[in-house]
């Protein structure tokens, strides 16, 4: 018999009810033995640490549950009227969904050893934060588990943010860093070209050359970052297209062909791991 699939949303804290999960699960049958235990993807969606963009989480969820993985859209810390961004508090949001998400892999489907984290500019930091900072000993102790447990398998960065330094998309990092955003050795312990070592993981990485919010160079430094220590990844730049284009098809903005197949080379790239 064929079960549903289901989207539920959930509260990962609870005395922060504005941090949310909502998960994607596809529905089982003796017909389709593949569901049984699929790929994962945590979708980390942007908004410049001062909200989330719709745009970014449940169009790409479902084009991910579409073609073979049960998907995960988290709703972060950010300045709001409600809550504040405040680092780390974001990496505190998305070490619990990668928790969260293992905690219960068996009833989601998934296979716990291939869940990937999707992060769009601000999620994109988040995302590269979460797959480069994954080892920190104070949020293992706050959310009390083992050593990697928050550790994605892979990241796909979607025109991230990545620097505080000269192209640095400052409103993200403003947010992020509160009463701290002039202090130069904050925004550098956060600016995540510097923070790479053979601990990061795996990245599919892709942004627009003409991009005028989060500059192209985000990318390249991340990019130069990795090829030191010998990380693997893929990288799309591509020479049309501004800033947030999601999925790049008319469900989310204008459609923009020569960017739109990003999302097909994610899923054959994390195939691939």
């Amino acid at each position: 018999m064929l079960t549903l699939t289901k989207i539920e949303k959930v509260t990962l804290f609870a005395d922060k009810p504005h941090v949310t999960l909502t998960s994607y699960i596809a529905g089982t049958s003796a017909e389709m033995p593949f569901n049984d235990k699929r790929k994962a993807v945590l979708v980390i969606p942007g908004g410049g640490y001062s909200f989330c963009s719709d745009r970014e989480g449940d169009p790409i969820a479902q084009y991910y549950m579409a073609n073979g993985f049960n998907a995960f859209v988290l709703k972060y810390s950010n300045h709001t009227q409600e809550t504040e961004a405040t680092w780390p508090a974001p990496l505190i949001d998305a070490s619990a969904a990668m928790k969260y998400i293992r905690d219960h892999a068996e009833e989601f489907h998934i296979d716990p050893d291939y869940v990937f984290v999707v992060g769009f500019s601000a999620g994109g930091h988040l995302a590269a934060a979460l797959g480069t900072l994954w080892s920190d000993d104070e949020i293992e102790k706050l959310l009390d588990m083992k050593k990697g447990y928050n550790r994605p398998t892979g990241m796909v960065l979607s025109y991230p943010v990545i620097s505080g330094g000269e192209f640095a998309h400052r409103g993200s990092f403003d947010n992020i860093l509160s009463e701290k955003k002039n202090d130069e050795a904050a925004r550098k312990a956060l600016s995540l070209e510097t923070r790479v070592s053979a601990d990061t993981v795996p990245a599919f990485i892709w942004s627009t050359r003409p991009d005028n919010v989060v500059p192209v160079q985000n990318s390249l430094m991340f990019a130069l970052a990795l090829t030191e220590y010998g990380i693997p990844f893929e990288m799309h730049i591509y020479p049309r297209g501004g800033h947030g284009a999601s999925l790049g098809n008319a469900i989310v903005s204008s459609a923009l062909r020569s960017i739109s197949g990003w999302i097909d080379d994610s899923i054959r790239w994390m195939n691939g791991i």
